[in-house]
């Protein structure tokens, strides 16, 4: 993917408005992943300037809103699209829209961002913690024997953008009769078999968080589904429970989305395919880079388009690496260091060990990916890395 033309875009676009240092300035900033990067880079910008102001006027509007929201749900072969403030406000109003009370229990794996456990909280439920595969998604097996009586939904997380194993989690839940809602956070675009991930289930939830393979200069979220109840009800849920202007006919939120963020939205979504195909582009380069030392790789499962929100490596000797790399200016993360059924906002439920997630989060570790990383940038790490095994 060429990136010249976006760079030279998004410079007219801000017309000097962003001053940072690029990408030409050091391993330090070039390689941080993105989500790292302490400012924002100037190819990340879409042109905005010749918006016309009247188009714009704030959430309430909201012409450019319900435009990206048409338009992601044809991309993602959805029905409706509802735009909220962030991720956790989409699972949120969700779980809240399909009917979910206080007693009822939801699977959800233990390795994930904590807000996914957040949002099951908020709505009056129990996570109850799964363990993961391989992949770094859910193990269903394991979910299996977790079902109750009082189990209502499962929410399987697409994590680091490879999907979980989703014809086996549709039958696990078809087999207990539960709800399924997707965690998509950061798995734009990504597919099983060819079928966009977040409509597999009743519901699939978005980030817009800034590190996201599709952001919009700043934080939102947004919800896909076909069912047009759950829709009209999360409507109403971010706009204070309202159902006409003056009406308001349960308690809510304000969880809008804005004009401005909406028009930036519709830019990168048109840009996305390209975008996760410089990813995928940049993680075959690691993988072959990196193959041979003594790391585990990232894996995906066949019939699975992975988009590397993340790539993710294993080694006992993380911290070590990690500490080597930063000496060379590369800056790395660990996504999560804590698992979410080890968080002291949990420990009342006492939730049991998980073998797998208790023994990866000592050992992963996130090199830089992102749709701004260069292949020459890649190598630069693959290089670091190696350096680290050869001492």
């Amino acid at each position: 993917m060429d990136l010249d033309p976006l760079r030279d875009q998004a410079r007219r676009a801000c017309r000097g408005e962003v001053r940072g240092r690029g990408l030409s300035h050091g391993l330090a900033r070039r390689a941080r992943p993105q989500g790292f990067s302490r400012r924002a880079r100037v190819h990340d910008r879409p042109r905005l300037s010749r918006r016309r102001s009247h188009d714009l006027r704030g959430p309430r509007r909201g012409g450019r809103r319900k435009a990206f929201e048409r338009e992601f749900a044809a991309y993602n072969g959805a029905k409706h699209a509802v735009l909220t403030t962030n991720a956790t406000a989409a699972l949120w109003m969700v779980i809240k829209a399909f009917g979910a009370k206080a007693g009822d229990e939801v699977l959800v794996p233990s390795h994930t961002a904590f807000p996914t456990v957040e949002a099951i909280c908020f709505a009056g439920v129990t996570p109850v913690f799964v363990d993961i595969d391989e992949t770094y998604t859910v193990d269903v097996k394991d979910a299996a024997a977790k079902v109750t009586p009082r189990t209502v939904g499962f929410i399987p997380v697409h994590l680091y953008g490879h999907p979980a194993n989703l014809p086996a989690v549709q039958e696990l839940c078809a087999k207990h009769k539960l709800w399924l809602l997707e965690d998509c956070a950061q798995a734009h675009g990504s597919t099983w078999q060819g079928k966009k991930v977040g409509s597999f289930g009743r519901a699939g939830a978005f980030s817009f968080y800034p590190s996201k393979n599709l952001t919009v200069m700043g934080d939102g979220g947004l919800l896909v589904t076909d069912d047009d109840e759950v829709a009209a009800r999360c409507r109403r849920l971010r706009d204070h429970g309202r159902q006409s202007k003056d009406i308001h006919v349960e308690i809510g939120f304000n969880l809008r989305f804005n004009d401005i963020q909406a028009a930036v939205g519709r830019v990168f979504l048109r840009r996305l395919d390209a975008m996760n195909d410089h990813r995928r582009k940049l993680a075959a380069r690691y993988t072959a880079g990196l193959a041979g030392l003594p790391l585990v790789l990232p894996a995906e499962t066949r019939g699975a388009r992975h988009v590397y929100h993340l790539y993710v490596v294993r080694t006992p000797q993380r911290d070590q690496l990690a500490a080597f790399l930063k000496d060379k200016g590369v800056a790395t993360g660990i996504h999560y260091p804590v698992a979410c059924h080890r968080q002291p906002a949990v420990e009342h439920l006492k939730p049991p060990p998980l073998e797998h997630t208790d023994r990866i989060v000592k050992e992963i570790l996130t090199l830089p990916i992102s749709a701004g990383h260069t292949e020459a940038e890649i190598d630069e790490v693959v290089a670091g890395v190696k350096a680290f095994f050869r001492k």
